[in-house]
């Protein structure tokens, strides 16, 4: 298997529902259903929506949910908002809901999570068979929240970025936030901002007149955390996640390269395991065929 492929593989978390891209809930219903049919259903992860919004969801995938094959149901998570205790029971009784059939499954939850305090309370609510994914600040060093995260069996997440400049946090926090969870062993998830395979300025909405500004790539984001857990120093990883090149990270059967670093598929995909799990993107298309673009995936390995 290629190396694109192991680093890749169901790691785009669709969020069609977010900014910029704001789609109704029957839209992107419909452009998970088409993503997981197609030929690089192989990169897609989990549909995530709002937990106060499962009901719509259930309307909007019932022709899809009851024609749904055995064995792939939809894969969601829900994001818990400030009414956390009835977010996470609606959560229970949807997946008491659909256990018969098999058809869907809510097997995340994502939720803010700004103290220890905060991590303690929402893991303790959090329903059976239920992966906890929670959101803390990295404008501080983050280290004993994520560790806080790690001892009560949940996974960290991390914003990447917005539709504000402001919104993107600097190299050196998202790098501290790296190191935290790599040294906790600690798995995370990362969303906004990260729907571009490299760093660049890009535009922070998909309005005419928007602004622009630099984002991180998801390429960045993985392969310098997969460098971390392999043991590469700070300062280099900080350049990886400010890589803009293409021609800087080369993919082959036998691993990755950049700039004289390697790793193995072997470590890859523990690095997918244990580190990076998903990043969340408005669009799947968009990173899919960025990388296209980029002659990083080509169409000869996108059959799943």
């Amino acid at each position: 298997m290629s190396a694109i492929r192991i680093l890749l593989r169901n790691s785009i978390d669709y969020a069609g529902l977010f900014p910029p891209a704001g789609l109704d809930i029957a839209a992107a219903v419909n452009n998970y259903h088409r993503y997981r049919a197609g030929d690089t259903a192989w990169a897609l992860g989990r549909f995530i929506l709002p937990a106060g919004r499962l009901g719509q969801f259930e309307q909007a995938a019932a022709n899809y949910l009851s024609g749904s094959p055995a064995g792939l149901p939809w894969l969601l998570g829900a994001l818990a908002g400030d009414n956390r205790e009835a977010d996470l029971q609606a959560v229970a009784k949807f997946n008491q809901r659909h256990a018969p059939s098999g058809a869907a499954r809510i097997d995340t939850v994502e939720a803010k999570a700004g103290s220890a305090e905060a991590i303690r309370d929402t893991m303790h609510l959090m329903p059976s068979g239920v992966q906890a994914y929670l959101e803390i600040p990295i404008d501080r060093d983050p280290g004993n929240l994520v560790a806080a995260i790690g001892r009560l069996g949940g996974r960290a997440k991390v914003r990447t970025g917005g539709v504000t400049r402001d919104a993107f946090p600097s190299t050196a926090s998202l790098l501290r936030f790296l190191r935290a969870c790599v040294t906790a062993g600690v798995p995370f998830k990362a969303t906004a901002g990260l729907h571009h395979p490299l760093r660049a300025e890009y535009r922070l909405t998909y309005e005419p007149d928007s602004p622009a500004g630099p984002m991180f790539g998801f390429l960045n984001l993985f392969l310098a955390a997969a460098f971390l857990a392999a043991g590469i120093a700070e300062p280099e990883a900080a350049q990886v996640l400010e890589e803009e090149s293409p021609l800087a990270f080369e993919f082959d059967r036998q691993g990755v390269s950049w700039r004289g670093h390697r790793i193995g598929p072997d470590a890859l995909a523990g690095a997918r395991r244990d580190v990076i799990v998903s990043f969340g993107s408005c669009s799947f298309t968009e990173p899919i065929e960025e990388l296209q673009a980029l002659n990083l995936l080509e169409p000869s390995i996108q059959q799943a």
